[in-house]
């Protein structure tokens, strides 16, 4: 079983603590045993007692309260981080967060040398205006939350999502194929119309269109998000409740060692 000593853990409060008051323990004694030759049996019994107790007592009392005092720091900034990265109302990323993963993962591709695969879904709610303006912005976020529920519900633990609008969630799959991408959105889609939202008793149909696109190879952020949003107004502009995936996907990066000859 491996200790975890992360910031967090009391593992590492626990750990520090008895290094710091043994190596306190180690220094109180050899700077005394000096003193041993000249002392009696009994005034050196005395002299290892104290070289022991007074570092055990101070010093792993005063290491141990520092340790939990930075365990305590570690998990508030934790927290705040959290908290920064993810949207209040749906608990999921929110805008900053979820551009940022997605670049970091699609940074890491392209410096990678093996061909990596994945998909951008947008996911945008259909007449969410009418919902607020019928309904009240309380029912609107209600909306929301499910919506975002329904979402998580039909991911895997690798996949990113986050909302990046008013009423726009994206997600992004990495390393799936365009087959798998759109079986996804699908599912998605279809949840999210099974759902029963009827604030107040009053039934209220949800649906949302979405936008998908794929990628193979080196691709960045702007570049997919582009070509699923084109997908998205595709979707919308087509009726809503429905999906519009670009099996293709946005055109790759060309490699940094390729010229252009104007």
């Amino acid at each position: 079983m491996k200790l975890d000593l992360s910031p967090t853990s009391w593992g590492r409060v626990i750990a520090v603590t008895i290094a710091g008051t043994a190596f306190f323990i180690a220094v109180a004694f050899f700077v005394d045993s000096f003193n041993f030759p000249y002392l009696s049996p009994e005034a050196v019994w005395r002299a290892q007692m104290t070289d022991l107790m007074l570092p055990l007592v101070l010093g792993g009392s005063f290491l141990f309260f520092l340790m939990w005092k930075i365990r305590q720091l570690a998990i508030a900034q934790r927290d705040l981080s959290v908290i920064a990265a993810t949207d209040s109302l749906t608990a999921v990323l929110n805008r900053g967060a979820f551009s940022m993963l997605v670049e970091a993962y699609l940074e890491q591709t392209r410096k990678q040398e093996q061909t990596r695969s994945g998909a951008l879904l947008i996911i945008d709610a259909d007449h969410f205006k009418l919902i607020n303006d019928r309904l009240g912005h309380d029912c609107g976020d209600q909306a929301l939350k499910l919506i975002a529920q329904a979402i998580k519900g039909q991911l895997r633990g690798g996949d990113i999502v986050g909302r990046i609008g008013g009423e726009e969630f994206g997600v992004f799959l990495p390393g799936v194929d365009p087959s798998q991408s759109w079986v996804v959105a699908e599912s998605i889609r279809r949840r999210i119309r099974e759902m029963d939202f009827s604030p107040g008793g009053r039934p209220c149909p949800l649906s949302v269109s979405i936008g998908g696109t794929s990628f193979t190879g080196p691709i960045t952020y702007e570049e997919i998000f582009s070509a699923a949003d084109r997908r998205l107004y595709t979707a919308k502009s087509n009726g809503r409740d429905q999906v519009s995936f670009d099996p293709a996907g946005a055109a790759p990066v060309p490699p940094p060692s390729v010229a252009t000859v104007h």
